[in-house]
């Protein structure tokens, strides 16, 4: 049986977006990282837009989101009640609206199946588990291991896109091949922004976007870069100037136009 709620001695206090936001989350199990908040960041959303964040896990990329864009609407859907329970006390924490509904993709609530919203956004999990060891900590495994195929994903999500809505993914470079196979059965006007560590290397993970409806032909951009020099050569982040806007001022991750 999955746990309906984590006690205050199994949690930390994490600083999102240079202590704009304070996240709790986890100190063993899935732990957000730097993923969902470039994820929030890329979304083109207006204040007043409808946002559906599939498996918000502890609520970060919605929170940096509604950060960034006051005045959007947030809802979120987990599968896993601790994390549901934890993205409504973070947005609670960080005086920010997120409706979560606690479910699973394959079977959404009824009261989600007759919403649209104007932007779709998903984390799913990175790792194919014929192919790779499951995680010891249940919560984490949830997060990580493909559970449902990727299709699944976006079919879900092009299903709750309002028409032209967007929807988009982040996601492990390697599974870019499956991504865009399930995309272009849902999906139009495609675009992929390839995520690179550092100026010659591969990157190692993507972000797409698609529109329901979208008709312009695939996109692929040149690559967003994440830290400067070739190398880690000394102590701190080395982010570049953009994505440290990014991660700490809140900043806009655009998809080149």
């Amino acid at each position: 049986m999955r746990r309906e709620r984590f006690d205050a001695s199994e949690l930390s206090q994490d600083a999102f977006l240079g202590g704009r936001l304070v996240i709790a989350q986890p100190k063993d199990g899935y732990r957000a990282g730097v993923d969902p908040v470039l994820l929030a960041a890329s979304v083109p959303a207006r204040a007043g837009d409808k946002v559906l964040d599939l498996g918000c896990g502890g609520g970060v990329a919605g929170l940096c989101l509604a950060a960034r864009v006051p005045g959007v609407s947030l809802t979120g859907l987990e599968v896993q009640p601790a994390y549901a329970d934890l993205a409504r006390r973070n947005a609670e924490a960080n005086d920010l609206a997120l409706e979560v509904m606690t479910g699973d993709l394959a079977q959404m609530p009824d009261a989600l199946r007759q919403r649209q919203f104007d932007h779709v956004i998903a984390n799913p999990p990175y790792f194919d588990r014929r192919h790779s060891t499951a995680a010891r900590d249940a919560g984490r495994e949830v997060a990580m291991g493909e559970d449902l195929p990727l299709a699944d994903w976006v079919r879900a999500a092009a299903r709750r896109a309002a028409p032209k809505g967007t929807v988009t993914f982040i996601q492990r470079a390697e599974r870019l091949p499956d991504l865009l196979v399930a995309a272009v059965a849902y999906l139009g006007s495609i675009e992929v922004l390839a995520l690179i560590p550092r100026r010659g290397r591969a990157a190692r993970l993507v972000l797409l976007r698609g529109r329901k409806g979208g008709r312009a032909g695939f996109r692929l951009h040149d690559g967003w870069l994440l830290h400067e020099g070739a190398e880690h050569g000394q102590d701190g982040e080395n982010y570049t100037a953009a994505t440290a806007s990014v991660l700490r001022n809140a900043g806009a991750l655009p998809f080149p136009k």
